[in-house]
C-alpha cells in the first residue's frame, strides 16, 4: 500500500485525517477507504468487497479529544476531522490447527482447541466493536457452555474482520471460535439434506453432460447471445421458481 500526492481540487468541505502518521486533507463525506484512495493510496490489500461483507478492511482509529480507541470497517466508516487511523487487513490472532473430518462437533473439542474461551470476563468489548452488530459475548458464552450449534447460529453474520479480537482484554480470538463452530455445526450437527444427495448423484450420473458439451461446442458469439437473452430470476421470486426455458437446466432426455 503506497501513497502519492494528489492535485485534485477540493469541491466540498475538507477535513484533515492522519493515515499512519501522515496528514491528508480529504472531502468530509468520504468513507475511510475512499479517503485513502483520494489521498493517493493504492489499496492492494484491505479493500475487498467494498460493501461491508468481506471484513478485509478492519480499521483502528482515534479522534481528537477522546481517549477511546475506536474500530470500524474502512468501507463503511466516514472520516472525522483529525482522525488518526491505520488499517488491519489481517489480525494476527491465534488459529488452532485441526482436521474437521476427524471431529464430532462437540463443545469439548472447541474447548480443547481454544481453551482461552474460559478467560472471558464478560466485558462486552467484543460486541461493542463488531461492525455487524453481532452479540459476540453471547456466542462466546455459548461456546463456554459447549453449545456448538448456538455459537453457529449467533455468529452466522460474522465477516472475520478480527475487530472483536483486537479489543479483547482476555486475548481471545472470537471469530476463529465462531467459524470452527459453524463448520462443526454444518458437517456434524445439521441433518443431511436428501435433495442435495439426489442432486449430486444426478450430476455424477451424467445428467448435464449433453447440455454442457453442447455449450462447449458453440461459437463465442452464440454463447454471448444465450447469456444476453437468458431469463433472469425476478426479484422476490418464490422458492420453487424455475426458468421457462429449461434447455440447460435438465438433460435432453428429460426435455424430450
Amino acid at each position: 500500500m503506497t501513497a502519492k500526492n494528489t492535485s485534485q481540487a477540493p469541491s466540498e468541505e475538507m477535513v484533515p485525517i492522519f493515515v499512519m502518521g501522515e496528514r491528508f486533507d480529504v472531502p468530509a463525506s468520504l468513507t475511510i477507504q475512499k479517503a485513502m484512495e483520494y489521498a493517493g493510496y493504492q489499496l492492494i490489500r484491505g479493500c475487498g468487497c467494498r460493501g461491508g461483507v468481506c471484513g478485509a478492511c478492519g480499521t483502528v482509529y482515534r479522534t481528537p479529544g477522546s481517549y477511546r480507541l475506536e474500530v470500524g470497517l474502512a468501507c463503511q466508516t466516514v472520516v472525522q476531522p483529525g482522525m488518526y487511523l491505520t488499517l488491519l487487513p489481517f489480525f494476527p490472532g491465534n488459529r488452532a490447527g485441526y482436521d474437521i473430518t476427524e471431529m464430532e462437533g462437540t463443545g469439548e473439542e472447541v474447548a480443547e482447541l481454544y481453551p482461552e474461551i474460559f478467560k472471558c470476563i464478560g466485558c462486552n468489548a467484543c460486541t461493542q466493536s463488531c461492525p455487524m452488530d453481532i452479540d459476540v459475548m453471547q456466542y462466546m458464552a455459548r461456546a463456554i457452555r459447549g453449545d456448538v450449534s448456538g455459537v453457529a447460529e449467533l455468529s452466522f453474520d460474522c465477516i472475520m474482520c478480527g475487530l472483536c479480537a483486537s479489543r479483547c482484554p482476555a486475548e481471545e480470538v472470537q471469530y476463529n471460535v465462531a467459524i470452527l463452530c459453524r463448520r462443526l455445526h454444518g458437517r456434524n450437527l445439521v441433518p443431511a439434506a436428501d435433495h442435495l444427495a439426489d442432486a449430486v448423484e444426478s450430476v455424477e450420473g451424467g445428467r448435464f453432460d449433453e447440455p454442457l458439451q453442447e455449450l462447449m461446442d458453440m461459437e463465442e458469439k452464440d454463447l454471448i447471445k444465450i447469456y444476453r437473452d437468458r431469463e433472469a430470476e425476478p426479484d422476490n421470486a418464490e422458492d420453487d421458481w424455475v426458468p421457462e426455458d429449461r434447455d440447460y437446466v435438465v438433460s435432453r432426455s428429460e426435455r424430450d
